[in-house]
Order: structure tokens, then sequence, then C-alpha cells
């Protein structure tokens, strides 16, 4: 039976309301290229009524969000996580037939969506005893202590490849924080970020607080980001909306178990459907075992279940769009005409006739200076290479612009310990691939962008800190001649 999404309207001021210029963007299912509902499309006019409407929620006589204490926003946090909990099923599938992802893929992110909003409800709380800490001062005349302030209005505007997840990472921060913020989700995977409006309706979030508009880039996001009453942007995406995001994207490996290396290269490249902005999709593998250890990554990547997204087991579902697709085959297609060879994939599965699907894929015989070793192809695409000694490797490694994820692979870990010190990345994994945890900093290096996203980083993002000293003594300060004694 086809599944088709619900008709949603923009989420502004805590309530559901169409947009004013009327514009909606079809949902296009990336498996069946069938259109399954739509969204609405955001203007400039309805940036502005909820730029508005988050201004208010931050001034409302009475029920001033942003100084509320952290307990009471704690509580707001903690309802919503239940209320994902019980919709969990549902939104699972909701975001797998609108972004592509396999199903259990969807349901383990939403698990993560819940702990991520538990855990700032837990950072909220602790907000309160961290007011006032007293800083130490080298008079004492003076006593002096911090505040911990929300910045005030944030636009947050976040990807299609883990739409909700991604989402969390900014919205549960920013309202622990106490700040008010509009969420631009992309216009490619709108759809569980729409029903968390509609799930902070049912718990009672104060309107304002938070408003979500679906929308083109250029349109909405463009105007969040230049409206003078936005204090802060939080941004990750592509370099079509800003600036790009991607990895150092390199797993290095020498000296290991074969199998329980592949698994883990195939997972860091072709997770998420090779969809992530921290994907390990350059090998750099030793001379010594390289012929070896790429046979096996073949036929371990020869034996992922490609299906229909919510089929059982479905392990690699389809590309995100149309645009994107093409885009992945031209890189494949641009790589074999520059010499590299294909291994494996490479085109679509036999048994998909319909549906933006691509294979796994391998490529080998890489140069340094193809368009598939030097730029981030956001599909399931592994580039190998090989290196003789440690230092090229470390160099192969960091010869690029970006540096988000990494990885090394050996048995050797004092040469594990060494090469991640090298490795100039923002996260480096060894011996595994792509965990995330909501407690670890997450961000990048070079033009991987700046900041951090997640733990007690992620909630600093949103708070700004503001010295307050008190004269306590009881004399005069003395830097003047006290006109009375002239």
């Amino acid at each position: 039976m086809a599944i088709t999404v619900p008709s949603i309207q923009l989420f502004i001021d805590g309530e559901w309301k169409a947009p004013i210029l009327n514009i909606r963007i079809p949902i296009i299912n990336p498996s069946t290229e069938n259109i399954i509902g739509d969204i609405p499309a955001a203007t400039k006019e309805d940036v502005d009524f909820a730029v508005e409407a988050a201004k208010r929620a931050l001034s409302r006589k009475g029920r001033d969000w942003s100084t509320a204490s952290g307990s009471v926003r704690a509580g707001y946090l903690r309802a919503i996580a239940a209320k994902i909990t019980e919709k969990k099923n549902e939104l699972g599938k909701l975001e797998s037939i609108d972004s592509g992802k396999p199903l259990e893929e969807a349901l383990a992110d939403l698990d993560d969506v819940i702990a991520c909003f538990e855990y700032y409800a837990g950072l909220a709380e602790g907000l309160d005893a961290k007011q006032k800490t007293p800083v130490s001062l080298p008079m004492d005349t003076f006593k002096s202590h911090v505040l911990k302030e929300p910045i005030g209005v944030v636009a947050l505007i976040t990807p299609w490849n883990y739409p909700l997840l991604m989402a969390t990472w900014k919205v549960a921060p920013a309202l622990a924080a106490g700040c008010a913020a509009i969420l631009k989700p992309s216009e490619l995977a709108s759809v569980t970020c729409l029903e968390l409006g509609e799930i902070c309706r049912e718990v009672g979030l104060p309107p304002g607080v938070l408003n979500i508009l679906s929308g083109l880039g250029h349109e909405a996001g463009a105007s969040l980001a230049s409206h003078p009453d936005v204090d802060k942007i939080a941004f990750t995406g592509s370099s079509a909306t800003g600036s790009r995001i991607m990895t150092a994207a390199a797993q290095l490996i020498k000296d290991v178990d074969l199998d329980k290396v592949a698994e883990w290269t195939i997972f860091g490249c072709f997770f998420t459907n090779g969809q992530i902005c921290s994907a390990t999709s350059r090998l750099i593998v030793h001379e010594s075992i390289a012929k070896k250890f790429v046979n096996k990554l073949v036929k371990w990547a020869e034996n992922i279940k490609i299906s229909d997204p919510l089929e059982e087991g479905c392990r690699l579902g389809p590309i995100v769009s149309e645009a994107q697709y093409k885009k992945v085959l031209n890189f494949i297609a641009t790589a074999k005409s520059e010499g590299a060879t294909i291994l494996t994939g490479g085109r679509r599965p036999e048994h998909l006739q319909k549906g933006y699907f691509v294979e796994p894929t391998i490529v080998s015989d890489v140069t340094t200076s193809m368009q598939i070793w030097r730029e981030e192809v956001f599909g399931p695409v592994l580039s190998v290479k090989t290196f003789s000694t440690e230092e090229e490797a470390i160099d192969l490694a960091n010869d690029t612009h970006y540096g988000l994820g990494s990885a090394v692979m050996s048995n050797d870990l004092e040469r594990c310990e060494r090469v991640s010190q090298a490795l100039q990345a923002g996260i480096v994994w060894i011996n595994c691939a792509q965990p995330s945890f909501i407690q670890a900093p997450w961000g990048g290096i070079k033009r991987s962008g700046f900041g951090r996203e997640l733990g007690e980083w992620g909630l600093d993002n949103y708070l700004s800190v503001k010295q307050v000293t008190t004269y306590i003594s009881g004399d005069q300060w003395g830097w003047y001649q006290s006109p009375s004694k002239l």
C-alpha cells in the first residue's frame, strides 16, 4: 500500500499557518520517484512573521522564556522526548520515505533524537547551578561573578541526510539555553522536522519558542541568514546554501584483522546511503595488504542489501533526489574517463528499475588530481589509494582543504595514537568509523566549518557570558581628589 504524507503547514508562533504566497513543494519518494505529498514553501514574508514570533517569546510578560529557570526548560525538552518516543515508528516511516534512509537507520536516528533532547534537558538543569559562578580577583574590594545568558533569536538551517537528528543537534541546545529558534530544514527532507512542530504544540511549548519553516534555501534560508533581528545563525549543509561541510575523508589501514576492518570501512563510507558529511570515502591502504584487502571489500560491498528503505534488512536505500543521483553517477563516469577502475558498482542495481538507487561503488587506480579524490561525492562511492610509509599516508590524508572526520585502523595502538595526532581533522576514529555520541564534540577544521556541536560545547554555542562585578568596600575609591578636601 502506498504511503502518503499528511498535509502540513508552516509552524509559527505555536500555530499551523499556510505560507503567505501559498507556494508548495512536492515531496518525491526517492525509492519510487512518486509524489507522495507536498510541503509549504516559506518566503521572506513568512520569515519576518517567524522572527517576530521568536522575539515575542523572549519578551512576553510573565512568560519570559529566556529568564525561566533551566529546570523549567528541561521539563519541556523531556516532554518532547517522551512524545517522540510515542510516535517513533510513525516518524521513522515518514523519514524513510521522505529521504530514502533505510527504516532501521531512521529508527536508530530517532533513538538518538530522543537521547539528545534528554541530554540537553540535563544540561539545562545544570545551568541553574552554574549561574553566578564567582571569578577570583586580585583585589578584595571587588567581587565578580559570571552569568550565562541565551544569545537570543537563532536561525537553525539543517541538511537532509539526518533530517530530524541534525535538527535536534541544534534545536535541543538552543532551547536548553533559553533561545527562541526558527528551524529551516532542507526542502529535500522536511517532513519529520515539521512534525516536530505538532509535538511542540502537544506538549505546550510556549508560542514562538520554536518556529519551523520549510522552503527553498535561496528564499527562506537566505531571508533568515540576512535578517537583522536574528542574533545567531547555526548552519549545516552543502556548498549550494553556505560554506561547504566536508570530511578529511580518509581511512588509513595497516596491520589489521581484515574482515573486522572491511566492515568498518564499508560502514564508514556506505552508511546513510553514503550521504554523510563525515563519510570516510578516501581509503588509504598499505601496499602490502592492498590487493587482498580491496578484494575483501568488494565482496562485502556486493553483499549489501539494496532495496526499498521500508523493506526489512535494507542496508542501502536510494539517493535523496534525482539531481543528487545524477551528480553521483557523473562523478563515477568522470573518474572512469580519467583512468580510474570501477571494481564494483557504479550503476543502478538490475533488480530496481525505479528510484534513485546506486550500487555501492569502489574505485581504484585513483590519482590525487582526480575529481573523485579531491571533491565530496556524497553518495555510496569509495576511492582507494595505497601507501608505503606512515609519513606518505599522513601526507595523503591531510592533502585537502577540508577536515571533519578521519579513521585509523591498525593493531599497533602506538601507531594509531601517533597518526591520530598528525591527522588534520576535528574527529579521529581509531579502529572504527562513524560512531557519534551526543556527549562528545562534533565539528571540523579548515573549510569543514568552525565551532563544535554536541556535548557541553553544543550548549555553549547558544549562550553568551556576562561579567558582573561589584565594588564592596565602604571606602571612597580615591582615584580623584575629593572636592570636599580642597
